[in-house]
């Protein structure tokens, strides 16, 4: 032993090493085996192996049983994250389902308000109209009855004619048109009956004079026509003249 000591000096020495590196190949060496030890110095080494070893399957246990409770938490979230999931489609349906309702209702809304705002003007023009056709009725009778003879006379004429026609064409361009009931069928939905004259000349019913003139609005009813019916004609009872006895003959 003696003799390697030596040599590894004598190596150093030659190859200049320094002290350092001599003494920490010394320290580096392992240490001697101390055949002196006791039994129970033994134990307690084993022992301590032994509690080592308890101590990392304990840990490795604890380990376990931290991965299965943070699974269970992760199912856990997973299955409250699919309900709020659902809950929230659910909540969209039904969101959905009254905006639709809702939505039909403005409709609806919409189409009613439309119709009755039609109606209104409908009935506003109605009204309206119906104020001026007796001044159309006016016009009428005084182009019937008056006859101009004079020049001046015509161009007065001339002048309530244009206002006349003038007040026509607006009507016309309002959606107004006048009935032709003459030799058609009393109809009580346009017509009125004020005089009724018997005939054998035209059927029973049978419109034979308008004596004030109907009107349409549209396809409506503005004012009734006033109308003489045709009515069948009575016989005519015999007078004592026309009667001769057969003692007379």
């Amino acid at each position: 032993m003696m003799d390697e000591n030596k040599q590894i000096n004598n190596t150093s020495q030659q190859l200049g090493e320094p002290t350092e590196v001599k003494q920490a190949m010394k320290s580096d060496s392992p240490a001697p085996i101390n055949s002196n030890e006791s039994g129970s110095e033994v134990n307690e080494q084993v022992a301590a192996q032994t509690n080592v070893t308890a101590d990392t399957a304990t840990l490795d246990r604890e380990n376990g049983v931290a991965a299965s409770e943070k699974a269970e938490l992760q199912t856990a979230a997973l299955a409250e994250l699919t309900q709020q999931i659902e809950s929230l489609k659910a909540q969209v349906e039904e969101r959905s389902t009254q905006y639709m309702r809702i939505a039909a209702d403005f409709e609806n809304y919409r189409k009613r308000t439309s119709k009755e705002k039609e109606e209104l003007e409908v009935q506003m023009r109605r009204n309206t109209i119906l104020e001026l056709l007796p001044v159309v009725d006016n016009f009428e009778r005084a182009r019937s009855h008056l006859k101009p003879q004079s020049e001046g006379e015509m161009t007065i004429h001339k002048s309530y004619q244009g206002v006349y026609k003038q007040l026509v064409d607006t009507l016309k361009r309002l959606g107004v048109s006048p009935m032709r009931p003459e030799g058609q069928e009393f109809d009580p939905n346009l017509h009125e009956a004020v005089m009724r004259e018997p005939t054998d000349e035209h059927p029973e019913g049978t419109v034979l004079e308008e004596l004030v003139r109907g009107y349409y609005l549209g396809d409506r009813v503005l004012r009734h026509a006033m109308v003489k019916v045709a009515a069948p004609k009575e016989d005519t009872p015999a007078t004592p003249d026309d009667q001769s006895s057969p003692a007379n003959s």
